[in-house]
């Protein structure tokens, strides 16, 4: 047999594709720890954070409005499927997370959808998500794009989601976020 034949058959990886917006993105440097356009390949168990605080997050903006840890992704496969999915939870006390027009506050956890807008404070953040069929590995690439997500993509316009507070409460769909306990965690 040759090498060919004996070689492991490759497999896809999933991968979520983030495109990121901040109307001051090139006068701050928020995303300069952020590395655009590369590929990184992460472990299906690590649950990804993102927020300001370098020592836990995977994903950092260096932004004081952004809370220490802002928002978490998840990697889970669904009872009887192949597929693997995402699930977003808010680890913001002060800020709201809008994943489309579903509002999360402080520890609510909603399934990702494959693409969805999620915002918070003035940050827009667009998530594609690629399927893969690997069980073991998953990639996330940056974006970073010029003009704003909600406008180029047709996303209705709404009011920035306050640094203090939440967001006013609505939902186009009957799916409700679920709401979680800190031992959770």
């Amino acid at each position: 047999m040759s090498n060919f034949e004996d070689a492991d058959t490759e497999e896809t990886i999933t991968c979520l594709q983030i495109t990121v917006y901040h109307p001051v993105q090139l006068q701050s440097g928020m995303f300069q720890s952020i590395r655009f356009y590369n590929r990184e390949k992460l472990p299906s168990s690590e649950v990804v954070k993102f927020g300001r605080n370098s020592n836990i997050c995977h994903y950092t903006f260096q932004d004081k409005q952004v809370s220490r840890v802002q928002f978490s992704l998840q990697l889970f496969k669904k009872f009887d499927s192949s597929v693997l999915s995402f699930e977003i939870k808010n680890m913001s006390k002060k800020t709201s997370l809008l994943v489309d027009n579903k509002e999360l506050c402080y520890l609510n956890k909603i399934d990702l959808p494959d693409k969805c807008m999620v915002r918070f404070g003035d940050y827009q953040l667009l998530i594609e998500k690629e399927d893969g069929e690997s069980l073991e590995f998953f990639e996330t690439q940056f974006i970073l794009s010029p003009t704003s997500l909600l406008q180029e993509n047709n996303w209705p316009l709404q009011k920035p989601i306050p640094e203090d507070g939440c967001y006013s409460s609505y939902s186009t769909q009957n799916t409700f976020p679920t709401e979680m306990d800190e031992n959770e965690l």
